[in-house]
């Protein structure tokens, strides 16, 4: 009689096998369809605004950092989310006439930010009120959340930088951006 149930149950085993391999496959092929058919018209929609983007600065600007060798740090949007984060976004250009190499001590000094290379990750941000200071935040792996690979600028050059932080309380509408080498500058959080 075992035999007889192990049978039944090596039967009901390989039609389970092969009704989860249908069901599956159903699944893989349903969404590459409407992937595709989402994909179309999304290149549609943002070719108007790559054309428009480069012609037109952001409209919002919150502070204007000035550092070494003529690279000044354009901040353009402080924004928190319901994850408990705010990212700070803008532009890093060099306004000198000659290339510029971005210092190291942008990373900041703690060792598992620097061994992941030039970056951004020395940046803070400072709550007087609070009393408290919000560093850049870091994965599981030690990496800053933020722009990272940062070598050199050619003249006139920029590039867009991010940088996430843990948000202050809704009651902090005031910080203060501090960036090594580059001189601190207050941002209104909305």
């Amino acid at each position: 009689m075992n035999v007889r149930y192990a049978r039944r149950g090596v039967a009901s085993l390989a039609l389970a096998a092969i009704a989860l391999l249908a069901v599956g496959c159903g699944a893989e092929e349903k969404p590459k369809a409407d992937k595709s058919t989402t994909a179309a018209p999304t290149p549609q929609n943002d070719a108007p605004a790559q054309g428009t983007q480069p012609t037109e600065e952001p409209t919002e600007t919150l502070a204007v950092l000035r550092g070494q060798k003529g690279l000044e740090l354009t901040l353009n949007s402080a924004d928190r989310d319901r994850g408990g984060f705010l990212t700070v976004k803008g532009r890093l250009k060099n306004t000198s006439d000659t290339p510029s190499i971005i210092p190291a001590q942008m990373s900041g000094d703690e060792t598992e930010v620097v061994k992941h290379g030039n970056s951004l990750g020395g940046a803070s941000l400072v709550d007087s009120v609070g009393k408290k200071r919000y560093y850049v935040l870091r994965d599981t792996d030690g990496r800053p959340l933020t722009t990272s690979a940062l070598d050199s600028l050619g003249p006139g050059k920029s590039t867009a930088v991010f940088m996430q932080f843990p948000a202050p309380p809704p009651s902090t509408t005031d910080v203060s951006f501090q960036l090594p080498t580059f001189e601190p500058a207050t941002l209104k959080l909305s």
